[in-house]
């Protein structure tokens, strides 16, 4: 009866690269703090901005998710939320938001 030794420490080093992935997929959503989400905003080069959840209830940024919806459906080229505008009227309209 022969025990194969090589099988057992590849399937260890499976394990150890996918509860690496876990480990940094569960870092990556960390970054976002409780109570907003991440919007990618930008014409050509996108930019990174976190939301609060409060904004969806106004309509202004509910027309901006409007126009993501017409823009990209579901299909989403960064992963995340895409907002089809210039990075200047996106954080003049937050300002303005944060205002209220």
């Amino acid at each position: 009866m022969a025990i194969r030794f090589p099988s057992i420490l590849h399937a260890k080093h499976i394990l150890r690269r996918s509860n690496s992935f876990i480990k940094q997929a569960a870092s990556t959503s960390l970054d976002v703090p409780k109570g907003h989400f991440a919007v990618y905003v930008g014409e050509s080069e996108k930019k990174r901005f976190l939301v609060p959840v409060s904004f969806l209830n106004q309509p202004s940024f509910q027309e901006l998710l409007n126009k993501a919806e017409e823009e990209f459906g579901f299909n989403h080229p960064m992963g995340g939320l895409t907002i089809p505008c210039s990075e200047d009227i996106f954080v003049d309209l937050t300002c303005r938001l944060r205002e209220l």
